[in-house]
């Protein structure tokens, strides 16, 4: 009998090529799955199809965050190499930062780490916090303007080609306002300023939330159970222009339509706590069995095995319905993950 609850039910074989490497060019000539929510026939398409499927009156939502330039390659004062990855500032100098580091345990407590021949471009290793997590001081300046001199934006683990033009890794309607995320949106890089053109012109309506995308995203499920699994805490915001265009959208009949499991997390928190035009934390954890208020459709990338935004994704459309999509995905060498290609699911 299926059990929606081990993480074991989320796992599929998938060929290490299908794997995307590098993004395709133009962002919106991706392939595109389009999944109906509740079962029936797939159709295969290329991305910018999909304003064949949004009608006039829906509402796009996208997540605007910008990925910061958060990875950072020094060394010891006895040249061994160091890399610092900044996930969220502690204070409002930019002084302070919680951070990874490696290797971490060669990087005792109080160690200098040097950027460049600049004593001015060093950091202070100090104490670890938990979850592999240490406290990293900047004694001389701003982190992030470190970071933004001689940082690199950071590509997920799986992606191997380091030739990508780190432009590729943003969308192209992300906020400069708002560099905090260390990971990209990634269902957001289909999407072209022609492509949204098209889309309003034919009366689709775009807004935007924010949600600063944190390490949570590449940090795999440990339990073998998803109840058992604590789900990280990320800071978003809906913007009440926002609420008032979803308001106005779900009263008119039309859809909202969420571009990426980040948008989902954002507006089905704000569908339970009612929170507009600040900022929030949410920890919120969607899989099987929640119930969705907010969001009437999904684009959204094809997700790692035995992942929460897998899980999330179940929720929405059902196991069966997307395990299978899934299948057929893989058997039409659809490309996977950051860089791969994209679902829709209405």
């Amino acid at each position: 009998m299926l059990d929606l609850d081990l993480m074991d039910s989320y796992d599929y074989q998938l060929p290490e090529e299908l794997i995307a490497q590098s993004p395709v060019e133009p962002r919106d000539s991706s392939r595109l799955m389009v999944l109906p929510r509740t079962g029936g026939s797939i159709d295969h398409r290329i991305f910018r199809d999909v304003k064949d499927y949004l009608l006039p009156g829906d509402l796009l939502v996208l997540n605007d965050t910008r990925v910061m330039k958060s990875r950072l390659l020094g060394r010891k004062p006895s040249s061994g190499k160091v890399e610092v990855f900044l996930l969220s500032p502690l204070d409002e100098e930019g002084t302070l930062w919680q951070a990874l580091v490696k290797p971490g345990r060669k990087v005792p407590h109080g160690t200098c780490v040097l950027f460049s021949d600049s004593e001015a471009d060093m950091a202070i290793v100090e104490d670890r916090i938990g979850d592999g997590l240490r406290l990293v001081r900047f004694p001389n300046c701003n982190g992030r303007d470190i970071a933004n001199r001689l940082g690199d934006v950071p590509l997920p683990p799986y992606i191997e080609n380091d030739a990508v033009d780190e432009n590729r890794y943003q969308t192209i309607y992300c906020d400069p306002c708002k560099e905090r995320s260390v990971a990209a949106p990634t269902a957001g890089l289909h999407f072209t300023e022609e492509l949204i053109r098209s889309l309003n012109d034919k009366g689709v309506r775009t807004s935007f939330v924010t949600l600063d995308v944190g390490i949570g995203t590449f940090r795999p499920v440990k339990t073998e159970r998803a109840s058992a699994h604590i789900m990280h805490q990320e800071v978003c915001s809906v913007p009440e222009s926002t609420a008032e265009l979803i308001a106005a959208t779900k009263s008119k009949g039309g859809r909202v339509i969420a571009v990426g499991t980040t948008v989902v997390r954002t507006l089905e928190s704000f569908g339970l706590n009612g929170i507009k035009g600040r900022s929030f934390s949410t920890n919120l954890f969607i899989r099987p069995g929640f119930q969705f208020k907010v969001v009437d459709g999904l684009v959204t990338n094809f997700h790692l095995p035995r992942s929460t935004l897998l899980m999330l994704v179940v929720a929405f459309a059902g196991y069966h319905n997307v395990m299978n999509a899934y299948k057929e995905a893989v058997s039409k060498r659809y490309r996977f993950f950051s860089f791969g290609d994209a679902m829709l699911i209405l």
